[in-house]
């Protein structure tokens, strides 16, 4: 992934790798963060989220697809037949 993101910077910066430039100044001149910093901001993000959640979230049986439709039809009021009209069940 480093070596991506290096190489995409050196690119936007019209640089080559025998310009001999380090990664940190190639960065900073280009003021972004490194893609690990990035992944692993994203990763506390959702452990944030996870442990947000009710505890009795974790314990609810799964759905499945067919039902969770049904449910969402049945909560909008909304037949089979219906479902092919757009304007009547969007938000």
């Amino acid at each position: 992934m480093k070596v991506v993101e290096i190489r995409m910077l050196r690119c936007m910066c019209g640089l080559a790798k025998r310009d001999r430039i380090r990664n940190v100044d190639i960065r900073d001149k280009m003021g972004v963060a490194s893609v690990k910093d990035k992944m692993r901001e994203a990763g506390l993000r959702w452990f944030e989220h996870v442990k947000r959640r009710c505890t009795d979230a974790l314990s609810r049986p799964k759905k499945y697809k067919g039902e969770a439709i049904t449910q969402d039809m049945t909560h909008l009021q909304v037949t089979e037949n219906m479902t092919l009209d757009r304007r009547l069940w969007s938000t």
